[in-house]
């Protein structure tokens, strides 16, 4: 590996387990295609082998893409020597951005070592669920403290649950904005995707878009579809995301008697378009920090029925309805089925979506500036001081 030179833009590290379209990564991406990359550029390290979705993006806006072991206890030893050498062979980086929270554990506790001036842990979830992993996770979390300069967060929640009640109410909201221009409704849009797609003008469409993931309550979802479609046979459920639990929602598809009307899209970089085609959105997350698919939903017009579970910060315009998940299927699918068959027009939310501070194009520049100032300050301890 060669040291970088001094001279350039800023390099600031990126932490990930993978690059594929969740909902930090996908966050991430768009400040990186909006920042001034002659002034930052990032880098990302990733606990994968295999490429995710995003990298060949990357690697034409600049960034480089250094590949880890994944975190495991067993190898906690092999893994601290990897980021040690990792860091003797990077000097120049002034900025370490852990995406994946409290996991980038080890590499904030080297950076901390070795003075580096702006070490942050962004906080995108608000919850987890108790499992085994929690014990490691709650521990991490508690111990990667001392070693932060700043902690990020895209909600009050999410900043509670990473940092605690003291330290996150310190911590700095960055909103995870979107290109509010790719999300104006087009009806041309609209009808492309659904001839591509195969779909009727009578057809309803459902949308849900995110990983198959337990936090995002696939099988609740698919259980509301089913009585959905019972209500009204010309509908499809449109699924777009990839993940661990996939093959187990499409078992449960097909005992159910659903695989012809339950359309599996995987990973794609249409999702502004898809939106457009639909007639509702539908999120019965367990939990979440704040969904950036739900502002981009918002943005085309389309009414979304989500958890009681999703933080109501996520709320910024009247499209947006919010059902408790002690209620049944039925009941969601009745809800469902009002807003998918209401006439409302598509009209533009643009400027509530601006307002509300989820325009990347505005807020890159601002997080740019933060990068930048905070490195001409050299060493700080704005979150918490570090430990003797």
């Amino acid at each position: 590996m060669q040291t970088e030179s001094q001279q350039g833009p800023l390099r600031v590290l990126m932490l990930f387990t993978i690059l594929n379209r969740g909902g930090a990564e996908t966050m991430v991406m768009n400040y990186y295609r909006n920042i001034d990359r002659s002034r930052v550029q990032f880098d990302f390290a990733v606990h994968r082998q295999e490429r995710g979705a995003y990298e060949d993006e990357i690697e034409r806006l600049g960034g480089r893409i250094y590949r880890f072991m994944p975190l495991n206890p067993l190898t906690f030893h092999q893994y601290r020597k990897q980021i040690s050498h990792f860091f003797d062979e990077h000097p120049e980086y002034k900025i370490i951005h852990g995406q994946c929270s409290e996991s980038g554990y080890f590499f904030y506790r080297e950076a901390a070592k070795r003075g580096i001036p702006v070490i942050i842990a962004h906080g995108h979830s608000s919850h987890v669920p108790f499992d085994l992993k929690l014990i490691m996770r709650t521990y991490l979390k508690h111990r990667m403290r001392p070693y932060l300069t700043h902690g990020f967060t895209c909600g009050d929640e999410a900043a509670i649950w990473l940092f605690g009640k003291k330290l996150g109410k310190r911590a700095i909201h960055l909103n995870n904005a979107i290109d509010t221009r790719r999300y104006v409704f087009s009806e041309e849009k609209r009808n492309k995707v659904k001839s591509e797609l195969g779909l009727s003008d009578s057809t309803l469409v459902v949308l849900h878009v995110g990983s198959f993931v337990m936090p995002k309550n696939h099988p609740f979802m698919i259980d509301v579809f089913q009585q959905f479609h019972q209500r009204h046979a010309d509908s499809v459920l449109l699924l777009a995301g990839a993940g661990p639990d996939r093959k187990s929602i499409e078992d449960k598809v097909a005992r159910l008697g659903l695989a012809d009307s339950v359309r599996f899209l995987g990973s794609r970089d249409d999702i502004p378009d898809v939106m457009m085609a639909a007639d509702a959105f539908l999120f019965p997350s367990i939990f979440e920090g704040l969904p950036v698919t739900l502002i981009e939903a918002q943005s085309t017009g389309l009414d979304c029925l989500i958890s009681d579970r999703i933080p109501k910060e996520v709320i910024v315009t009247d499209r947006m309805h919010v059902m408790s998940l002690q209620q049944s299927p039925s009941q969601w699918a009745e809800q469902l089925l009002q807003l998918a068959t209401s006439k409302h027009e598509r009209t533009s939310t643009l400027q509530q979506i601006i307002d509300a501070g989820y325009d990347v194009r505005k807020n890159a520049p601002l997080l740019e500036d933060f990068y930048i100032s905070q490195v001409e300050k050299g060493l700080t301890r704005t979150l918490h001081e570090p430990k003797k």
